[in-house]
This record gives C-alpha cells, structure tokens and sequence, in this order.
C-alpha cells in the first residue's frame, strides 16, 4: 500500500509539472517589456549623422549593419546562414541583410518559420534645409529596425517560442526592395517552411483618430489583423486603413517579395497614416520628431499576438481565397 501511494504521489505530481509546463507554453510570458528609453537609445543611433542617412553601399549603412549584428550577438542568436550576412549585389553596389534566427522549442513545429522584418537602409540625403542635407531616416525606417531589435530580445529571453522566428533587416529597400527579394528567393529555394512575415515599416508616431493601434498592408489577403486581434485577447491591434489600399502600399515595402515567391501571408504593419507625419523622404526626418512611449506600447502589445502565432499548433493565419 505504501508504494501505491508513492507511487500515486509521484504520478500526480508529473500530471502537475506537465500541466504547468504545457499551459506555460500556450500562454508565454516576456521577461522584461519594451522600454521606451532603450527605443530612444537605439533609435538615436541608427538616425544619427555619423550614419550619414544609411545608404545601401555606403559606410553608414556599415555602421548600421556592425551595430545589428552586435545586438545579434549579445542576445546569442546564431546567424541562419553562415553568418549574420546575406549578401546581393544592385549593379556595383555590395548590399546585404542582417539574418538571425531564434529556433523553436518544439521538435516538429520548429521547422516551421515566422519572418519578423524590417528595412534598416536608407536615401542617404534628400533636398537641403538649412544646410542639412544628411537624410537621417528616424521614421524611415530606423523606427521598424528598432521595433525588430527590440522585439527579438523580448522573444530570444522568454525563449517560449514552438516555431523557430527569423529576424531579418533588409538593405536595398529605397532602391526597389532589393534585399527583400533576394531573401525571398533564397528562402524559396531552400524550400522554408514560412508560415507568415510580418514587416514593421514606418512605426515611430502614433496615429490619429483610429480605434486600432496600427494597421497592416493588405488587410482583405488574409485573416492576418482579425487572427492576431484575437490572439491578442480580442484587442484591436491592427485595422484597416483606407490609404493603404488606394496607394497599393501592399506592394510597396518587404513584406511583398515574400508574399509573391512564397505565396504566404506577408503584410507590413505601420502607424504613418499620411496625417500624423510631414517628413517622408525630408531630412527632418530625425530622432526629436519620433514618439518612444508610443513605439513601446505598441511593440509590448505586439508581443502576445507574435507568440501565439509561434505556439498554436495549426497554421490558422491563411490566405483569403
């Protein structure tokens, strides 16, 4: 009788730590929230002169790149390919993406892929005002690199993730989504399961009058904004922007060479609604113009939508038919 109930003791306490264990996977908790004083921080850099507008080929797209990669580094997310660069050329000009990877905790599930992305590159220099002619790119798109950056060390330190995430930052953008496409291809050719891409473009003010926090590119392609609300216990995260449609921004930004190789859902998530922001492609386009507090919010609210995608078990973000 004593081993039987040793015996049971022991069963209901393994019933126990499984159930734990298993509610703590379908629930993950981040370990810290995304502040906005270390969105400032980053986002002074990327957007600062010594970058000298981070154009692809040049040095202060370098300095762009040596600086994700660090951040890669301390997070300790192994380069997916060879290393953390993925290398393209645009005529004579060398470009690469910045290519890290976060493998997922479940043994048939992490051989499927979410892509989180953004473009870290931009014009260099626009028209002179004043003097200035350094286009700096705070909001275009210094913003979505950071969100990214940030992202990943919220999800590479919960480590709670089933499918393995893909962080990429993308050069060539402003020269035709360049480094996108290459990325797409490459990914097709390596046969990937990628199961969605999400894309943060222009991300750094909030927006105006709307009963949602951002809203996504092709909203009628797929279920993408409706699923993630609902993952994000029914918050309105993601809406429908109007504008969005009338100027075809779906095809507009990274989030389309993948959608177009891959036939996957790929849309790109943003906040500059052509009201809330006078600067697109100016040099004013700098770090004092740029809404930390609102990019936090709005990062640490993407984050329980991301990682149910990372952890339901059947790809339920589809394609509308």
């Amino acid at each position: 009788m004593r081993n039987y109930q040793k015996s049971l003791k022991t069963f209901i306490l393994f019933s126990f730590l499984s159930l734990l264990i298993s509610c703590s996977a379908q629930e993950p908790i981040p370990v810290k929230a995304i502040t906005a004083h270390e969105i400032e921080k980053d986002l002074t850099f990327l957007s600062s002169d010594d970058l000298n507008g981070r154009k692809t080929g040049t040095e202060g797209i370098e300095k762009a790149a040596e600086f994700i990669e660090e951040r890669f580094k301390k997070l300790d997310l192994p380069a997916y390919f060879e290393n953390y660069r993925d290398d393209f050329k645009i005529d004579e000009i060398d470009g690469f993406n910045m290519v890290a990877v976060l493998e997922g905790n479940d043994e048939n599930l992490k051989n499927e892929f979410i892509l989180i992305g953004a473009h870290y590159d931009h014009i260099g220099s626009s028209k002179p005002v004043e003097g200035d002619s350094i286009a700096n790119g705070a909001n275009d798109n210094a913003a979505g690199t950071v969100g990214v950056l940030q992202l990943a060390e919220v999800l590479a330190n919960s480590q709670s993730n089933k499918r393995s995430i893909i962080f990429a930052l993308f050069s060539g953008e402003e020269m035709g989504l360049r480094g996108s496409q290459h990325l797409a291809a490459r990914l097709k050719s390596e046969n990937l399961d990628l199961y969605t891409m999400l894309n943060l473009e222009m991300i750094g003010v909030p927006m105006k009058a709307k009963d949602y926090e951002a809203y996504v590119t092709g909203f009628e392609n797929s279920n993408l904004a409706e699923k993630f609300n609902e993952y994000s216990n029914d918050k309105k995260i993601l809406g429908f922007l109007p504008q969005a449609k009338q100027l075809n921004l779906f095809k507009r930004s990274d989030n389309y060479p993948f959608y177009e190789q891959l036939n996957i859902p790929a849309q790109t998530i943003s906040t500059f609604d052509f009201s809330n922001y006078n600067y697109y492609h100016h040099v004013d386009d700098e770090i004092q113009f740029m809404d930390p507090e609102h990019m936090a919010k709005l990062l640490n609210d993407l984050v329980p939508g991301i990682q149910k995608m990372a952890n339901t078990s059947a790809k339920e973000i589809t394609l509308n038919e």
